[in-house]
């Protein structure tokens, strides 16, 4: 008899919708309280909801997911926690997106060979794609650097006196609150700002 049936979701961001996700597991009729959603990057499988579906999957348990990268980002980690999974807990997984990848329809040796060639093919394109996206990042970084965009806060403008009103505040002739209000800055910017200034005397 099959064990019980879990579902794992994962997105990136706050700001990414699981609906996608939810409707693709919503046929296989699985318990809430055996769906687990984590919203975390998949650089590595260090991610609560995660870490407490793997305690509790069984032999014979089955886990499904939307697509393999839902698993995890990085080719090694996403091939160690398979087997893992498959061989160790002897648990099925089926990947929606991916038929071949399905546990629990290959059970003989071909089966088993055409599953893992399968899964390096689609672990690799999943971290190719991911290495790709940083690369783009920092190409683009680099290139909008050179246009003479600055990227983070402004630097807050403090008023051409401030050499003078930093003197008075040291000799006591200013409180911390008064020197905030007169320059028109907070108490955290006002000791960066002094600390800048203690070091280059």
């Amino acid at each position: 008899m099959r064990g019980k049936i879990f579902g794992y979701i994962r997105v990136s961001t706050q700001e990414q919708n699981i609906e996608r996700q939810l409707i693709a597991l919503e046929p296989f009729k699985i318990p809430d309280k055996n769906l687990y959603i984590d919203t975390q990057s998949g650089k590595d499988f260090n991610r609560p909801a995660y870490r407490k579906l793997i305690q509790r999957l069984r032999r014979d348990d089955l886990l499904i997911i939307k697509a393999i990268d839902r698993l995890g980002r990085n080719y090694k980690d996403i091939i160690e926690q398979w087997r893992y999974i498959t061989s160790k807990k002897g648990a099925d997984i089926k990947v929606l997106d991916m038929p071949l990848l399905d546990t629990t329809y290959y059970k003989d040796l071909l089966g088993t060979f055409i599953s893992d060639l399968a899964l390096q093919v689609l672990s690799f394109t999943a971290q190719s794609e991911r290495d790709l996206l940083r690369q783009r990042q920092a190409e683009g970084i680099i290139a909008a650097k050179t246009r003479g965009i600055v990227f983070g806060r402004t630097p807050l403008a403090l008023p051409a006196n401030f050499p003078e009103l930093f003197l008075r505040w040291r000799k006591g002739e200013l409180s911390t609150n008064e020197i905030t209000t007169l320059c028109g800055v907070s108490r955290s910017t006002l000791y960066h700002k002094t600390k800048t200034l203690r070091s280059s005397e």
